[in-house]
């Protein structure tokens, strides 16, 4: 049984604050859990207003599954318009 993660570095460069931060991060958690039943955190970067690192996991039957499950999440989210910018992001399967 495969667990998949990905680590997502975001910008958030419209942020004048940690309370601006957390309402883009809460968002976007919000919406990766309902379109695509992902555990979703955050995961770093907690103190820091302009960058916010979150971590989505997934467990499925087969390792392709869940590295395109991950991957589609990543690119749906980069083309979402949320005050946000993915700076970097990196998949695992276990």
């Amino acid at each position: 049984m495969p667990i998949g993660s990905a680590l997502v570095e975001l910008d958030i460069p419209a942020s004048q604050s940690l309370k601006d931060k957390r309402r883009v991060v809460k968002s976007v958690i919000a919406r990766l859990r309902n379109r695509y039943n992902l555990a979703v955190a955050e995961v770093d970067s907690l103190d820091e207003r302009h960058r916010a690192t979150i971590m989505l996991v997934t467990v499925a039957n087969s390792s392709s599954y869940a590295h395109g499950l991950l991957e589609k999440a990543v690119d749906d989210l980069a083309s979402w318009r949320l005050d946000c910018v993915i700076a970097a992001y990196e998949i695992e399967i276990w």
